[in-house]
């Protein structure tokens, strides 16, 4: 009884604050609920996609294994980013023959499989993958691909989680003490900016040149307003190179504007 009187005051309170947090609450579940059915819808393509590819490709050759994701792609959703995408990857890897590749976000494996061909002997790409059975799958496709664990290293965690561990790929003994010279972005877009200030922030971006490639499965969306936005406020240090409508190309430097940058249209 004494709770019920002591209660009735706060009511306007109780009342106010439901209503301020209703659509907060709302939204986190919406944004759970969605999240949870990408990870089942993605499971799905990644395991029929992986089960197309190790039966119909020619194992132990690179091309082979994108071509059969492509001709997989031309029926069935897919989660690869495909030849054109692939093919302005292509581009800039031959420009700038990076010798320490970061891929955030694998997927089935394909733009791994992409990047690892181009490669010097000595190169070498580490790619981060969040969901296990992803990261597991991928990883075969690597192998099938005919690739080695010394030319590749696959962590299975989140992008966040993964960069403060990245240093000892980079030590002097693994042939490449500056930092990374190419960075491929194709998780959540979301997590662009964050990851990038990051990795500036661990100093994991070569001094002296480094591709930070965002690709971009949703044209529509405003998720790259916040890092473009960001890059546009240090212009001593980044630029933007390529901007296509799937895919935008940032060039990092220290000291930036004592060197020419060329553009590419």
């Amino acid at each position: 009884m004494w709770l019920t009187v002591v209660s009735i005051p706060l009511l306007p309170a109780i009342i106010m604050l439901s209503s301020r947090y209703r659509v907060k609450v709302a939204a986190l579940c919406h944004r759970a609920l969605a999240w949870a059915l990408r990870l089942v819808r993605g499971r799905v393509c990644v395991r029929s996609t992986h089960a197309f590819v190790f039966s119909e490709c020619t194992h132990g050759n690179a091309d082979s294994v994108l071509e059969t994701f492509d001709l997989y792609a031309d029926t069935h959703p897919s989660l690869c980013i495909g030849p054109q995408i692939g093919e302005a990857l292509d581009e800039v890897v031959r420009q700038i023959c990076p010798s320490r590749v970061l891929e955030l976000g694998m997927h089935c494996g394909y733009s791994s499989v992409r990047l690892l061909r181009l490669l010097s002997p000595v190169g070498r790409l580490i790619t981060v993958e969040l969901d296990p059975f992803t990261s597991e799958l991928g990883e075969e496709i690597i192998l099938v691909a005919g690739f080695k664990h010394s030319q590749f290293q696959v962590l299975t965690c989140s992008s966040d989680e993964s960069i403060p561990t990245l240093h000892p790929f980079l030590e002097p003994d693994q042939g490449n003490s500056e930092g990374f010279n190419l960075v491929l972005m194709d998780h959540d877009p979301q997590q662009y900016l964050t990851d990038l200030l990051a990795l500036e922030r661990e100093e994991l971006l070569c001094p002296s040149g480094c591709s930070v490639l965002l690709i971009i499965r949703d044209p529509r969306a405003e998720s790259l307003r916040g890092i473009v936005d960001y890059i546009r406020t240090k212009p001593d240090c980044y630029c933007i190179k390529t901007e296509l409508q799937f895919m935008t190309e940032i060039f990092f430097q220290r000291e930036r504007t004592s060197v020419n940058v060329n553009q590419r249209v």
